[in-house]
């Protein structure tokens, strides 16, 4: 009786969180906007996105919150040959997270790691020009950050984006996503003053399995939504 109560309530479990799953970003981005309601209204509040996936969900919790919406240009060094599974990621500004995991599984050595990273801050920079449009970064100093992402799972990316913006001096960081994988979700906790997600899988396998509608967005896309926002002033 037991081991079918058990059974029974796993399976409730996976029926909720199937129903659980997000339409599209933009609905994912005004469901994790209401667990972020004591944010609202506040002067101090900027919302970071993590482009591109990130852009459509924070332009929805920055109109809720009514805050105003940058972007933070961060880059994943995928591994060669699974571009998916990040080894690290790299911001402007020299900042640095590498996934010792995933490099210990991964066997990469010295010379890989190095031209991946050579490869993403060319990407970085462009990027950086192309969002940014000739803007000064985003005065962070003493401000609440909100940094978005459509998804966690390594959080290599979100790492070295907490990182960035610690260096910009705010008073407080707060990662906030969609769905995110529970360990991380944990280890960033320790380094940001809160993170949320409004999913914690328990076996969280992909980031757009908990997503209809999971389609690249093109850059054209982004820069209009950072338009329909008022502008983007990328970070540094």
């Amino acid at each position: 009786m037991v081991g079918f109560r058990s059974s029974k309530f796993a399976n409730l479990c996976d029926f909720y969180l199937v129903r659980a799953r997000f339409p599209d970003r933009a609905d994912a981005g005004r469901r994790l906007a209401r667990m972020l309601d004591r944010y609202a209204g506040r002067d101090d509040i900027v919302v970071l996105a993590l482009p591109r996936g990130g852009v459509p969900v924070g332009l929805e919790i920055a109109r809720y919150l009514q805050a105003p919406l940058d972007v933070i240009i961060v880059r994943k060094l995928g591994l060669p040959y699974q571009r998916e599974l990040a080894m690290g990621a790299i911001a402007g500004g020299g900042f640095r997270a590498m996934n010792a995991d995933v490099l210990e599984a991964s066997g990469v050595n010295e010379t890989v790691i190095n031209d991946v990273i050579q490869q993403e801050q060319r990407e970085l920079e462009y990027r950086e020009r192309l969002y940014r449009g000739g803007r000064p970064a985003a005065d962070l100093r003493g401000r609440a950050v909100i940094l978005v992402d459509d998804g966690i799972a390594t959080g290599a990316t979100m790492r070295v984006a907490i990182q960035a913006v610690r260096h910009a001096g705010p008073g407080r960081v707060i990662v906030a996503t969609p769905v995110a994988a529970g360990p991380t979700l944990e280890k960033l906790r320790q380094e940001a003053d809160e993170a949320i997600a409004a999913l914690v899988p328990a076996d969280l396998q992909s980031i757009g399995e908990w997503y209809d509608n999971f389609s690249q967005l093109t850059d054209g896309e982004v820069c209009a939504l950072l338009a329909d926002a008022g502008g983007s002033k990328a970070l540094a």
